[in-house]
């Protein structure tokens, strides 16, 4: 029996294996730029930093490639998969279409439990953007984690696990070009940020897809017009 510990609802659960610590290590640093995109991914190098065997390694990156963080380049191996502007247009496409439609559906199907997460995790995402925009920037990928969790409770109620986890995996590849481009708008991202949670608190779906269509579109502008990719 493996060991257990205990989450936060008191449940006890099994700890990840080695295997699925080392694939969670891998995927964060993709996602927030440690391994850049296009570096090669050599498994011989990567084997000391992550603590798993090659076998391991190899299986986490072909787990990785059709999530779209990472490319197999036949016979030469695995590289972190790279980025550029028609990719991001199209993962930002891709996110409005899957986000818009779970929003609706959330604002019609959420009750309070699901209130209670909007606001709690916009009270985080506030107070660390206010921090922020006070000019520490040291909190950067904490930031970034409460946007996800205020985004992700946004259309939590949405009543479709599969939808959710499509949601999931295009988010993380728009996030990673946020965090690669060190994209943040500041106060105009923040207060996109308030109104959508007024939109949900009054189940206002229409006006929050409009706000959403802005909130993304904003991020290629600032993208795009400063040139980061």
């Amino acid at each position: 029996m493996p060991d257990l510990m205990t989450d936060i609802g008191g449940e006890e659960v099994a700890p990840a294996s080695t295997g699925e610590q080392a694939y969670e290590r891998i995927r964060s640093d993709i996602i927030f730029g440690r391994l850049r995109p296009g570096q090669r991914l050599t498994l011989e190098k990567l084997r000391p930093a992550y603590g798993v065997g090659i076998s391991t390694l190899r299986e986490i990156l072909s787990r990785l490639t059709p999530e779209g963080l990472v490319t197999a380049e036949g016979q030469r191996g695995f590289q972190v998969a790279p980025c550029s502007a028609e990719d991001l247009k199209e993962i930002a496409a891709l996110r409005l279409l899957i986000e818009k439609d779970a929003l609706v559906k959330s604002f019609q199907a959420g009750d309070m439990e699901w209130e209670g997460r909007v606001v709690a995790s916009h009270h985080k995402l506030a107070r660390l953007e206010a921090s922020l925009l006070a000019g520490d920037a040291s909190r950067t990928q904490q930031w970034k984690r409460y946007d996800w969790e205020f985004h992700q409770a946004l259309v939590s109620a949405c009543g479709s696990k599969a939808q959710l986890d499509i949601h999931s995996g295009i988010y993380d590849r728009y996030l990673r070009y946020q965090m690669v481009f060190v994209i943040f708008r500041g106060l105009v991202a923040a207060d996109e940020h308030k109104a959508l949670l007024e939109c949900a608190l009054k189940r206002d779906a229409q006006k929050a897809e409009a706000i959403l269509e802005r909130h993304v579109q904003g991020c290629l502008d600032f993208a795009f017009q400063n040139r980061l990719i």
